[in-house]
């Protein structure tokens, strides 16, 4: 499954109402860091297929969620589980440390 494209008006229902996990990505499109944490995320995507939803959220085109979960740095990885956020990433990091967090919400 590819990564979702979000947008303030989805995010409910398909990031808090999801029954898998979900892995939300804040960013932008002009945000350098982001570009490199958005091929490990669309990874993740494809080697978690069934087990979790990977979602993209442009802090420019979801202003709303972004400043709901108070983003402040991108990008940033916030990990939802039962509607709830459990946990999150906060700049760039390696692929290891994405599936270590991700791990945790099976």
């Amino acid at each position: 499954m590819a990564v979702i494209q979000m947008t303030d008006d989805r995010f409910e229902e398909v990031v808090l109402k999801s029954e898998l996990p979900v892995m939300v990505d804040f960013g932008a499109t002009w945000c350098g860091p982001c570009k490199k944490v958005e091929p490990i995320i669309e990874e993740l995507s494809e080697e978690y297929e069934g087990k979790m939803i990977a979602v993209k959220c442009d802090v420019e085109e979801c202003p709303g969620t972004a400043a709901k979960f108070g983003i402040m740095n991108i990008p940033t990885v916030i990990y939802f589980k039962d509607g709830q956020p459990v946990d999150k990433n906060v700049g760039a990091a390696p692929k290891k440390m994405f599936v270590e967090k991700l791990e945790k919400l099976f």
